[in-house]
């Protein structure tokens, strides 16, 4: 059962918004400041709680740090007394939450919905970096997406059968990073033709590809498990977009809900170009109106019917520059 829906009202960076999501692959694009990762954090907290049935305010807080860790701020800004709501379904059930910006304590926030969405499971992967030693000696301030994708990577193999397609995406992965993960004393490498090398002597983008093959090969990612992704194009050589353009797909073809936000006209542009007629994708906009300036998004299946699209502007915008300055320097020539 996959999250179908979120409703937000004066949430964070929100006015209203009311956003009806794809059982497939999720796109979120906009400028900075437009909401895509706080979408995500809401959802993968509402996800989480159902598998740990811990305080869904509490999981808000432990993952967007307000500060003094005051749940309060999490509200939308504004001079006067308010209150804030957001809604996460999942077919017919609905979780929410409320509360106020003067509230200093996650227990001061009204939840509803949360038995029942408890009793009905979602596995879910963000999918970041980590600092699990530091994070479980210290109280610092990292989100804690960071040590709930180490507990999940770590986890030992399935003893069932793997998954559907699990094979083909394993290898997929290992073709994309050049190499095969393992795990030694809760110690990770990639192995290769240069031996084991140390995840903290690989490039991020590639550890974030070693996460992901262990995520498929222990079944943290199975059927109607959700896949949160922030950024995947975050030191990951432009060759590579393709390949994990497909990876994803795939990802979703086995029956797995994945969230991405990007900033990347390659990725934009792969995923539209390899995705096949029966793929689940939309992609979402999320843009300031000039006369309000509150945040509006706009959801479409379609590439072309992506408006606005500031990174594809971009992208143009840089080509035409190009070209007119090579027609330059060519009549000047």
């Amino acid at each position: 059962m996959t999250i179908t829906r979120i409703k937000l009202e004066r949430f964070t960076a929100f006015e209203k918004l009311d956003l009806d999501l794809s059982s497939g692959i999720n796109v979120f694009i906009g400028a900075n400041g437009t909401g895509k990762t706080h979408l995500m954090k809401v959802a993968y907290s509402a996800c989480d709680i159902s598998k740990t049935k811990a305080s869904f305010a509490e999981k808000l807080v432990r993952v967007f740090l307000p500060s003094r860790r005051a749940i309060g701020r999490l509200v939308k800004r504004q001079k006067v007394s308010t209150r804030c709501a957001a809604e996460i379904f999942r077919d017919t059930l609905k979780l929410r939450i409320s509360f106020s910006n003067h509230s200093t304590v996650s227990e001061s926030a009204k939840v509803t919905g949360a038995k029942d969405w408890k009793n009905s499971e979602i596995e879910s992967v963000y999918n970041a970096a980590g600092f699990r030693a530091l994070y479980a000696l210290r109280e610092i301030f990292f989100e804690e997406i960071y040590p709930d994708i180490i507990d999940r990577a770590l986890r030992p193999a399935l003893r069932r059968k793997s998954p559907e397609n699990s094979g083909k995406l394993l290898a997929n992965v290992q073709k994309t990073m050049e190499g095969k993960v393992i795990v030694k004393k809760e110690e990770v490498f990639l192995k290769n033709k240069q031996g084991n090398l140390e995840f903290t002597l690989l490039a991020e983008g590639i550890r974030k590809l070693g996460l992901l093959w262990l995520l498929i090969q222990n079944g943290s990612l199975l059927k109607g498990s959700v896949l949160f992704w922030d950024e995947p194009e975050t030191n990951l050589n432009p060759s590579l977009f393709g390949p994990l353009m497909e990876i994803l797909l795939e990802l979703q073809r086995t029956g797995i809900q994945v969230f991405l936000a990007t900033h990347d006209y390659v990725i934009l542009k792969e995923l539209d170009l390899r995705k096949q007629g029966k793929d689940r994708v939309l992609f979402h906009s999320l843009y300031r109106d000039k006369g309000s300036g509150q945040i509006q998004s706009h959801t479409t299946d379609e590439y072309l019917q992506i408006h606005p699209n500031a990174i594809q502007d971009t992208f143009l915008d840089l080509f035409d520059r190009d070209v007119r300055r090579d027609l330059e320097l060519s009549s000047n020539g």
